[in-house]
């Protein structure tokens, strides 16, 4: 039998009415032409599709839809906005960003560094988030960007963005938010947030994967420069023939996510009950107070129990360590590692992602299941 899924923060399995939608644009009888092709009525159709996906992701993020820019995901469109902005300039310049982003920002600002841009890097508050005093500590007279997630993919952590993109206003500092993880999970609006880029990403709210966006404030495109060249798609910022299926996907994906303060809500409550039902045991912490992070996750130190020994044991529950993309490391986890834990607690410690299809009955055989195998490994120590 297969574990329940509670790791939703990883990936989402594709909304049913999604993956419907996406196989209608895969066969002759559907739409299923290049969007590029505008010299007979096949392509015309797709290019409706397509362009109908771009309106729904603009609508859920607040923007125009002539401001969002199809990429393969929110590693492709870090990788734009960052290398970007700096590569028009000549990579001069400062970037404030934080120790405890994805890696496809961190790894990203270590290669500007070597074109010659100078990099901070903020170690996250006590409760585990960036602040904007943290930003505007750090601000020099060539800082050029500042690019901070929105919620923090291992800890659910939420930084200040709403503040930050208030100090950045009024000055001439582009501001890259990587959503991946907030997108659908908390309220995004660009305009409230006073966000020039952002990076999203179709697979974590319950569209396909390989496929996400960068949004582009208008005043911004021009401080951009294309990162995959050889055709001029996307306004001459993202080459490439476009994926129809997968962007109706994803614009079907936004659609399903408007309600986002709704669902939240609801999954918050469920986590919130997980929480309650393992946070009696000895030795046991939630990494960041629930009232700073995204309803979807829960980061917990299990002290005194080693991670991976859990992990294994914890058959009936699909979980994790940590992110995705550095899960088959041995070393603790960098983002744990920042907000000052030890080596040993960072490596008791497992996310615990929950989502749209987790219902009341998973978490309640969840807390069981924790509870029991925790209490046998802290025996048997």
């Amino acid at each position: 039998m297969f574990p329940t899924y509670f790791d939703f923060a990883a990936t989402t399995p594709v909304d049913p009415k999604v993956a419907q939608a996406m196989a209608e644009c895969l066969t002759l009888e559907g739409t299923f032409a290049n969007p590029a092709s505008r010299s007979h009525m096949f392509g015309w159709f797709a290019e409706e599709k397509v362009e109908t996906a771009r309106n729904q992701v603009a609508e859920l993020v607040g923007a125009d839809s002539r401001e969002i820019v199809w990429t393969s995901g929110a590693t492709e469109s870090n990788n734009l906005a960052l290398k970007g902005v700096f590569e028009k300039h000549g990579f001069s310049g400062h970037l404030i960003t934080s120790a405890t982003e994805h890696k496809a920002v961190l790894d990203v600002a270590a290669w500007l560094e070597k074109h010659g841009v100078h990099v901070t890097y903020l170690l996250p508050n006590e409760h585990g988030f960036i602040d904007a005093g943290q930003v505007a500590d750090a601000i020099q007279a060539d800082t050029r960007m500042v690019s901070i997630m929105h919620v923090n993919n291992e800890t659910g952590a939420v930084n200040d963005i709403p503040e930050i993109g208030a100090l950045l206003a009024d000055k001439e500092i582009i501001f890259h938010v990587d959503g991946a993880q907030s997108i659908a999970k908390v309220a995004v609006n660009v305009e409230a947030l006073k966000i020039d880029l952002l990076s999203i990403s179709a697979h974590k709210f319950y569209g396909p994967k390989g496929v996400g966006a960068l949004y582009v404030r208008r005043a911004v495109k021009e401080q951009l420069v294309a990162q995959i060249h050889g055709g001029g798609h996307e306004r001459g910022l993202r080459s490439g023939t476009l994926a129809t299926h997968q962007l109706v996907g994803m614009g079907l994906a936004c659609e399903l996510a408007t309600d986002v303060i709704a669902e939240g809500q609801r999954i918050g409550a469920l986590r919130d009950q997980l929480w309650q039902g393992i946070r009696d045991l000895p030795n046991v912490r939630s990494n960041v107070a629930l009232q700073y992070c995204s309803p979807n996750h829960l980061n917990v130190c299990f002290s005194g129990v080693d991670g991976e020994t859990l992990l294994l044991a914890l058959n009936e529950v699909a979980i994790s360590t940590g992110s995705a993309c550095t899960s088959a490391s041995v070393e603790p986890s960098y983002v744990l590692k920042a907000m000052g834990l030890s080596n040993d607690d960072a490596h008791s410690s497992l996310r615990i992602s929950l989502g749209r299809f987790t219902t009341e009955g998973e978490v309640k055989a969840a807390v069981a299941h924790i509870k029991k195998t925790v209490k046998a490994l802290q025996s048997a120590a």
